[in-house]
């Protein structure tokens, strides 16, 4: 599949690792930089979502995206997973679902740009108070993370990883270039995601970083011993 994802905002908490491992599926073991775990809340919005070579179509291929992430590994494959996916989208939400097993929510959800600044607001149409509002913009001009640096740990990152209903793992590959990242100012006045999913987060200031567009391609998912 093609997607083209926009306006990314990386806000990124240290966590305990004794806490948030207990959050994940015993087959797939946290990934730590440091000896530091990682959560991850990360809004940006898509286009050009569908099958390669399949034209975009109206009200299916573009939608605002949520995402609460941490990061594992698995066979020596460093990847993402999820504890939630929010979309505008039902038809991405019930797909995701089906075919990808992964946690996708239906919410309600704007995009608005002012020049290099984002307004974005979210809100999971649930019982769930998992909200989020939040202004952001870059700060400064865009580079690749260099290898072996805490930002190229957080991002660089070419596949996720899932488990079944019966917790067989799954992966999923990704590909796309570095990302052009530039560090964030942000107020993020609403952020209820993390503890959506069971998680408090610090009480310090996240790290902030902003990509302005990405062009990504995705397999499907792969069934692992």
């Amino acid at each position: 599949m093609t997607q083209t994802w926009h306006d990314l905002l990386f806000a990124h908490w240290p966590i305990d690792p004794g806490l948030l491992a207990r959050k994940l599926p015993v087959e797939l073991p946290l990934d730590l930089f440091d000896d530091q775990a990682w959560i991850g809340v990360i809004p940006f919005h898509m286009t050009n979502v569908g099958p390669r070579g399949v034209p975009s179509l109206p009200g299916l291929s573009a939608f605002p995206e949520l995402n609460v992430r941490t990061y594992v590994t698995l066979d020596g494959k460093p990847g993402v997973y999820f504890f939630s996916l929010d979309a505008a989208s039902t038809l991405a939400v019930i797909g995701a679902r089906t075919m990808f097993h992964l946690p996708y929510f239906r919410a309600a959800m704007s995009v608005h740009t002012d020049g290099r600044r984002v307004t974005y607001r979210s809100a999971r149409r649930s019982a769930v108070n998992a909200q989020f509002l939040s202004t952001y913009e870059p700060i400064g001009s865009a580079s690749s993370a260099v290898s072996g640096t805490l930002e190229y740990f957080l991002t660089e990152r070419y596949c996720l990883y899932t488990t079944t209903r019966s917790g067989e793992p799954r992966r999923l590959e990704i590909h796309h270039k570095p990302w052009p990242l530039q560090i964030a100012d942000a107020q993020i006045a609403v952020n209820t995601m993390a503890t959506a999913a069971g998680i408090t987060l610090p009480a310090v200031a996240p790290l902030l970083h902003f990509a302005k567009r990405m062009d990504v391609l995705t397999w499907g998912m792969t069934r692992l011993s």
